[in-house]
């Protein structure tokens, strides 16, 4: 028999519906609404059925143990160190593993950007199971959603939760995005070498080798992981180091092109002008009258 509640530690708060309808008239809450959360340690027999869904997304980070979910006709194990996603509207039934109960930090959400949070975390694969790099940092922003909740109904309290959620969404976002911890953590380290050798040549086969991988792999993963391949990151790290140069230095254009990689200054103020719309000169002046 599945157990939605009871569990001994638990923390555990409901919003009342008629407080979530008000609260979704907000248009701070309308967009983002914590209705439900809480924290589950050593949840034996734990779990829910529901047939026709819920209308919020239901986020399970799991902490120890193990647990199991059924969606859209399949199975699928949660492990300690997973993030569960379940959309708004999806029929699932999910629990405790048997002899390995989980422990988990939960929360459901909706308002009117839910939806896009949702795909951010899901993907175009739509895999409910998300691999958590950060688990710790996941739960100190679920910890922070339950807190604020647990103060009390006052506006301030449903909005205080709202930024933490928001940054849980994100990052588990940007964890489906870098995938488990193993080659893409090569392709961090890369990313890392870049950074520190910011003006010297950039090869990708050369940097697939210092990757340990052939030069398609690398390339497909670097893209996958960044957003762009790694000409168009290389480009915008320099650019933002001039950025940077330009407001803080007063160093000539062209030192601060030989300075970030660009031995052609005419280039250089081509590759600037594509990323912000001005030449330096032009992004030194109006900056630093800005910043005044």
């Amino acid at each position: 028999m599945l157990v939605p509640d009871g569990f001994p530690g638990q923390r555990l708060r409901v919003l009342p519906q008629p407080l979530i309808k008000a609260a979704l008239k907000d248009p701070l809450t309308g967009r983002l609404l914590v209705t439900d959360a809480g924290h589950f340690p050593h949840a034996n027999s734990h779990g829910r059925s529901r047939p026709d869904g819920i209308r919020q997304a239901i986020l399970i980070l799991c902490t120890a143990g193990a647990g199991w979910l059924t969606m859209n006709g399949a199975d699928h194990t949660i492990s300690a160190g997973e993030a569960v996603l379940i959309p708004p509207d999806v029929p699932h039934r999910y629990g405790a593993d048997q002899h390995d109960p989980w422990s988990i930090w939960w929360l459901h959400a909706e308002g009117v950007d839910v939806p896009t949070l949702v795909d951010a975390v899901l993907g175009t694969d739509r895999q409910p199971v998300i691999p958590v790099r950060d688990m710790f940092g996941a739960v100190a922003l679920a910890r922070q959603v339950v807190s604020e909740v647990e103060r009390d109904e006052t506006r301030a309290s449903l909005y205080a939760a709202v930024g933490p959620a928001w940054n849980l969404f994100a990052q588990l976002a940007a964890d489906r995005l870098r995938g488990r911890a193993g080659s893409v953590d090569r392709i961090h380290l890369v990313q890392d070498h870049l950074r520190a050798h910011l003006a010297e040549p950039t090869s990708v086969p050369a940097l697939a080798r210092l990757a340990g991988m052939s030069t398609s792999h690398f390339a497909a993963l670097f893209k996958a992981s960044a957003g762009t391949g790694v000409v168009e990151y290389v480009k915008r790290l320099r650019i933002a180091r001039t950025r940077e140069l330009l407001i803080t230095t007063d160093a000539l254009v062209a030192e601060i092109a030989s300075a970030v990689g660009y031995s052609d200054a005419f280039y250089f103020s081509r590759q600037f002008r594509s990323v912000n719309g001005m030449s330096p000169t032009e992004y030194r002046t109006r900056s630093r009258r800005e910043l005044i």
